[in-house]
């Protein structure tokens, strides 16, 4: 990734404004025990504790680098209860990267996030109605199947 994505001006400014990075060896014997790293790249976010909340497999090309950690990022809000932040984030995602392939698990966390703050199952509803019109291919919208069936 090197090569390609850090080498990205975006992705840097990106990586440098957001986080604090930090590079483990795959073969390092404290933490890449520590952080289950098996293969890389693997690209993890943490929290101030060390827990993960985020993690990604192989190489990202530098347009997919940005929402990946911007879906990251909206998880690691989600995992702490801040719906408001993550749905930020995921509207992040669906508002500069509509057309990437991790949209439409955006669509998924910010409809679930917006239920949770809400308990209106319209936004269950809404999950599958937008998956079903705009991503009809991704696995997102099997996973919000059981939702069209809260329809009236």
């Amino acid at each position: 990734m090197n090569a390609v994505a850090f080498s990205d001006s975006a992705v840097i400014y990106f990586i440098t404004d957001n986080f604090v990075p930090v590079r483990v060896m795959a073969d390092d014997p404290i933490l890449a025990k520590q952080f289950n790293i098996k293969w890389t790249p693997s690209l993890l976010i943490l929290n101030a504790k060390g827990i993960e909340n985020y993690r990604t497999l192989g190489f990202y090309p530098p347009q997919d680098l940005i929402p990946s950690l911007l879906l990251g990022m909206g998880k690691a809000y989600f995992n702490r209860g801040d719906r408001p932040a993550a749905i930020n984030y995921f509207n992040r995602i669906l508002a500069a990267y509509h057309d990437n392939s991790l949209a439409p698990e955006a669509v998924y966390m910010k409809g679930v996030s917006n239920y949770i703050q809400t308990h209106d199952v319209g936004h269950l509803i809404d999950i599958y109605d937008q998956l079903e019109k705009e991503y009809p291919d991704s696995p997102w919208l099997t996973r919000a199947e059981p939702y069209s069936l809260l329809k009236k």
